[in-house]
């Protein structure tokens, strides 16, 4: 189960003034699930309104219903060998979605499995956050112990051209849980718990 808690912690952190994100990656898709056209810049280099307005996107993903729409799920160790998911976005996390290869290989995969009437973006984010040490009382007691380093991905039906809407679906990977990463765990969201894809597109 998904502590709501520790996804607040997360999307508290979710605003133009407070927030560490990175990088952001993704493509843009047609409904027939080709590429066509890919970005990846360095966050801070945004103006405040693109921050505010991809930070909207990533946030929608967390500040979701917790274990109804966003679900967690385990990754088996026969599931996290070479050419598995796992792998996939553990590569992913670790280059901070600077490599451009790992990203296209992503966005193939998306446009293999997603089901979509139109076009669409996929958008990736990447964050390190230094978890604070609180005492009991959930105050600040000093200094983090350990960096959280994580990432985000969100699929949006396109509203305008190049224009995303609100997430269909995402994932938070690897898992943030008891304020700690749990690196064979992730979260998937759903915002349509009728016709749910992204368990299909994510493991």
């Amino acid at each position: 189960m998904i502590d709501r808690e520790d996804m607040m912690e997360l999307t508290r952190r979710m605003t133009v003034a407070r927030t560490s994100v990175t990088r952001i990656a993704g493509c843009y898709m047609g409904a027939d699930g080709e590429i066509d056209g890919t970005f990846n810049v360095n966050f801070l280099k945004l103006s405040p309104a693109e921050k505010g307005k991809n930070l909207a996107i990533a946030k929608a993903v967390l500040f979701s219903r917790t274990n109804e729409q966003l679900k967690d799920y385990s990754f088996p160790e026969e599931k996290t060998g070479p050419g598995s998911m796992w792998r996939l976005f553990a590569a992913m996390k670790e280059c901070g979605l600077k490599n451009d290869a790992l990203m296209e290989t992503f966005y193939e995969l998306a446009g293999e499995r997603y089901e979509s009437r139109g076009p669409y973006a996929v958008f990736v984010f990447h964050d390190r956050y230094d978890v604070p040490v609180k005492a009991a009382d959930k105050e600040r007691l000093r200094e983090s112990e350990e960096v959280y380093e994580y990432l985000i991905g969100a699929v949006c039906p396109l509203v305008g051209e190049y224009e995303p809407g609100m997430p269909e679906c995402g994932f938070l990977f690897p898992l943030f849980s008891q304020r700690s990463a749990d690196l064979y765990k992730m979260a998937v969201f759903d915002a349509d718990l009728t016709h749910p894809k992204g368990e299909r597109l994510f493991l």
